[in-house]
């Protein structure tokens, strides 16, 4: 069904039959319930705390003792946080703290997996992009040169691909 089609038959329903429509589909679907619970109640700071939890969790576990190292669990919820409409500050902030954490725990652990390198390294580049689209790069830039000065201290060997992206946007 197209917009256009969709539109159609919305018009032809009486506001009973879309609220009992809504209604249903806000039992039927969890999106929908995700998506209005956020609407209605827009508790962006707790959100952004418990993807802060859940992420940090992934490197320094609560309960178990081996790391997980998922990239997978904060690309999951930054791509929520976009779809729902959170602030793009709030979605920065994730975007980097992800870095930031597995930085922490690459400072005392060594990881000698290259796909983790290669992980973060694609979050970097993701971060910045969404950075730089969202003309907000000027209120996060030190974050990012610390992240790069963090890559280079610890000898990551993607460090030179942080520079490089570091050095695109100071010219």
């Amino acid at each position: 069904m197209s917009k256009r089609d969709l539109k159609k038959y919305l018009n032809e329903l009486n506001k009973t039959q879309l609220e009992e429509q809504l209604v249903e589909m806000y039992d039927k679907f969890k999106d929908v319930k995700v998506y209005y619970d956020f609407v209605f109640n827009p508790n962006e700071n707790k959100l952004v705390q418990e993807a802060k939890f859940k992420i940090s969790n992934e490197y320094f576990p609560i309960k178990g003792k081996k790391a997980k190292m998922r990239r997978s669990v904060a690309q999951k919820y930054i791509k929520h946080f976009i779809s729902l409409g959170v602030d793009v500050f709030m979605i920065a902030d994730i975007m980097l703290y992800t870095i930031e954490i597995a930085q922490a725990y690459s400072s005392e652990k060594v990881i000698k997996q290259e796909l983790f390198f290669k992980s973060m390294l694609t979050s970097f580049q993701q971060a910045v992009s969404f950075l730089i689209e969202n003309g907000i790069l000027d209120e996060f830039k030190s974050r990012v040169e610390a992240l790069k000065e963090e890559a280079i201290q610890q000898n990551w060997v993607n460090q030179y691909e942080f520079s490089a992206i570091v050095e695109r946007f100071e010219y």
